[in-house]
């Protein structure tokens, strides 16, 4: 037997990470069997559906660099993969079950149905559904309403006794009372439109799914999904329901946890690798002692048997330091590429600028270790493409100093790069640390009015090496500067 599972996502929004984390699952289950990963656009409902979130899914997973085997945009041998495209299947398969008798007509109407459920809710009844008024209608009345052309839906024929029982092979047999499954579900609306549960189990069938693994919140669908598929005389496939992924506060992870929507990860500054790693270890174990894995790693040793039945906690600082770990990872060279596109939005440098390369090249030793995110790069490399704004005097001055003593420090600094020049850092660090002796100075206080001059900030990546990637001139330039505003302030 051929693995062969599938990412079916609703196109009525973009990808989230509960989403991608069960794509992700999919994918090294089928990898790590040697199976196929497939996609199918579950896009039925109509009115939330737009374009624009499909052309997300495409770019969601090309960026986070793992891919469907067959797809809408791949093709393959179960095509089309779009629901919307299939529905001459699903029409079929549903009169089929009514000739089988597992399904019937219904007529009733929507003013019928509102007044049903309006009389449930004043009766204070537990379940609200349909009555199964047209499951017994007799074969003259449902021929006379066909007939007639009067509009009707497909309903499944729920059993009216006994229990539903199917296999999952996280959490193991599972029992439903057939009463307490919604009574006899609409398979295929009076428009044509299927169901999600009509096409789901058809789509499955046809495709030849193997393995249905999703969230745990579909649980409650599985009965409803297993009477269909002995209806129709098919075996199911085996299901794996996920644990949930829980926010820190023990509900489940929304927009109120933070940053949900994979392209706002991405537009935060983390890398693929990263999210991919991270979401792969939530509610699943690999090796002991270990956290950094590739996605080739994740593959070869994922099995379900390490998935676990309790709900995963999406920790944000966790992930955090996965995308640190992974950007020091990253060459010069790399990481240099990586930022350049939030330099551009950031408007500190042109999209063309051989200049800008060199500057940010030479940068990646300084900033790679303080990087948290990819967007951290802009504010913290600004000063070394131009001049910004000076801070205020106060930002200038270290303790038990006035203005007119900082400015003695940024002359004794100025004093001290004309002499020694910027070529041996180590040699003019230790020049400065001995004049800051000489002159009665912690040297923190000495390069402090230095660092704001260069950098506009008490904190900022290396000083030296920074002055270096500036130049000589410039650094003097800036010094000059800062006295010139000390002085008029």
């Amino acid at each position: 037997m051929t693995v062969r599972v599938r990412y079916a996502p609703s196109p009525t929004g973009n990808q989230h990470i509960g989403g991608v984390r069960t794509a992700l699952i999919n994918y090294l289950f089928a990898k790590s069997q040697g199976g196929k990963f497939i996609l199918r656009l579950e896009d039925t409902d109509r009115t939330r559906y737009a374009p624009e979130y499909v052309q997300n899914l495409y770019d969601t997973f090309a960026w986070l660099g793992f891919y469907w085997d067959e797809g809408p945009d791949v093709g393959g041998p179960s095509a089309p993969y779009v629901q919307s495209e299939r529905f001459d299947l699903y029409k079929k398969y549903a009169e089929d079950l009514v000739k089988m008798d597992k399904a019937y007509y219904c007529f009733c109407d929507a003013e019928r149905i509102e007044k049903l459920r309006q009389e449930q809710i004043a009766e204070k009844k537990n379940e609200i559904g349909y009555d199964r008024h047209c499951r017994y209608l007799s074969e003259e009345e449902r021929a006379r309403n066909l007939a007639e052309g009067k509009a009707y839906v497909i309903r499944l024929k729920i059993p009216l006794e006994g229990v539903t029982t199917f296999h999952d092979h996280l959490l193991g047999w599972i029992e439903w009372k057939n009463e307490d499954i919604s009574p006899d579900p609409i398979l295929l609306k009076s428009d044509g439109f299927p169901t999600y549960h009509l096409a789901n189990v058809i789509d499955d069938h046809l495709m030849n799914i193997t393995h249905v693994m999703r969230a745990q919140e579909w649980i409650p669908s599985a009965p409803l999904h297993k009477i269909m598929y002995d209806a129709f005389g098919w075996e199911m496939p085996e299901l794996c329901h996920l644990p949930m992924v829980l926010g820190q506060d023990g509900h489940k992870l929304s927009k109120r946890h933070g940053a949900t929507a994979v392209n706002e990860f991405r537009k935060l500054g983390y890398l693929p690798e990263a999210l991919i790693n991270y979401i792969a270890l939530l509610g699943c174990s690999y090796e002991d002692g270990r956290d950094i894995y590739s996605l080739e790693e994740l593959v070869s040793l994922f099995k379900l048997e390490k998935l676990n039945k309790s709900p995963a906690v999406f920790d944000y600082q966790k992930l955090e330091w996965f995308n640190g770990q992974y950007i020091r990872q990253k060459s010069d060279e790399e990481l240099a590429g990586l930022l350049r596109p939030y330099l551009i939005e950031a408007g500190i440098r042109a999209v063309d600028d051989p200049k800008a390369d060199r500057i940010e090249l030479a940068a990646m030793p300084l900033i790679k270790e303080r990087l948290k995110f990819l967007s951290d790069a802009p504010p913290m490399m600004a000063y070394l493409y131009g001049r910004l704004e000076l801070p205020a005097a106060e930002t200038f001055i270290p303790k038990k100093a006035d203005v007119s003593a900082t400015v003695s420090l940024l002359g004794e600094c100025a004093a001290l790069l004309s002499k020694y020049g910027l070529e041996d850092i180590p040699f003019v660090e230790d020049r400065f640390r001995a004049r800051a002796a000489e002159i009665g100075k912690k040297l923190g206080d000495l390069l402090m009015p230095l660092r704001v001059a260069i950098t506009y900030t008490r904190v900022s990546p290396p000083l030296f090496e920074s002055m270096k990637i500036l130049g000589l001139e410039e650094s003097l330039a800036r010094i000059d500067a800062a006295i010139l505003h000390l002085r008029g302030a």
